[in-house]
């Protein structure tokens, strides 16, 4: 009697386990689609051009989400039909696809670690390009390109250590007059590009970027 009452606990808990799985692959999904159709993410893949890397970023980041939310999605399935009709072969099978998602998940953790900056780097130097076309006066298209990111991202363009370019920013930057729920909205979702700006430790950069609270 105890044993079966420990068997219908165990598959309580795996049960229970597969259902936050599923719920991760879900989550997983979610924000493999704002990363790949956002506002802020589909602006710089627009504006960057063919020789600069974020685009391939963009896509590794976009195809691996929904890999890993596909496997997650299917271990969680494979485990839960196992834990229904206690099948070994389908448990093998679920727990394979862990190991996948585990060693996807170590290869990316030291793929961040030997390329801390790159994904930083290709963002600030598509930027970077944007701003100096601007400034040399080269594109009025860029212009709009450029007052866009800076509506979008809630900053206000960079100020050179060698003098003031405040013409660029009275035309390029925000209203002053937007709604605090866009406001939250773009915090949130752009809140690893501030620490990125603020935290990085690049010194080539052409300027300071400064953001303003609108």
């Amino acid at each position: 009697m105890g044993r079966r009452h420990q068997v219908r606990a165990t598959k309580c808990q795996l049960l229970v386990t597969s259902l936050f799985v599923t719920l991760l692959g879900l989550a997983v999904t979610i924000l493999t689609i704002i990363t790949r159709y956002g506002a802020h993410f589909i602006i710089i893949s627009g504006v960057s051009s063919e020789a600069n890397p974020y685009r391939i970023f963009h896509d590794i980041a976009f195809y691996s989400g929904i890999c890993l939310s596909m496997i997650l999605v299917l271990a969680a399935l494979l485990s839960t039909v196992a834990t229904v009709r206690e099948s070994v072969c389908l448990m093998a099978m679920g727990f394979f696809c862990f190991a996948i998602v585990f060693c996807a998940l170590i290869q990316a953790a030291f793929w961040k670690y030997t390329n801390n900056s790159e994904v930083e780097d290709a963002m600030m130097d598509v930027y970077d390009s944007v701003y100096e076309e601007v400034r040399r006066n080269l594109s009025s298209f860029r212009r709009q390109e450029l007052a866009t990111i800076h509506e979008t991202f809630l900053c206000c363009g960079k100020q050179s250590p060698f003098g003031e370019t405040g013409g660029i920013e009275n035309e390029t930057c925000p209203s002053e007059h937007m709604g605090t729920a866009r406001e939250v909205y773009g915090m949130i979702l752009t809140s690893f590009l501030w620490f990125s700006i603020h935290f990085s430790n690049n010194l080539d950069r052409k300027g300071k970027y400064i953001f303003r609270e609108t």
